[in-house]
């Protein structure tokens, strides 16, 4: 009997490229898993499936999208109140 493989893809998009790899894992296979077998380097950064953060615990289901998310430049409020200043 053959195992259950999940199709994920991990990506880290960076200001002027995303990087994008795409994975069969095995089923049970947890987010961090993901990003370990990528080889994307993720070390003290956040992960997200579907634009909300997760743990690397998280377990993966078929066609899901690990996100390696990285800190904020700049606070959206703070970036909003520099736009209104300019105008």
């Amino acid at each position: 009997m053959a195992t259950a493989k999940l199709r994920v893809e991990v990506v880290y998009a960076l200001a002027a490229e995303q990087k994008v790899v795409v994975l069969q894992l095995p089923a049970g296979a947890s987010a961090g898993d993901a990003v370990a077998a990528s080889g994307l380097a993720a070390d003290g950064l956040s992960l997200g499936i579907g634009g909300r953060e997760v743990g690397a615990g998280r377990l993966l289901h078929d066609g899901d999208r690990v996100e390696i998310l990285r800190p904020l430049a700049l606070d959206p409020k703070e970036a909003r109140r520099l736009r209104a200043r300019k105008r």
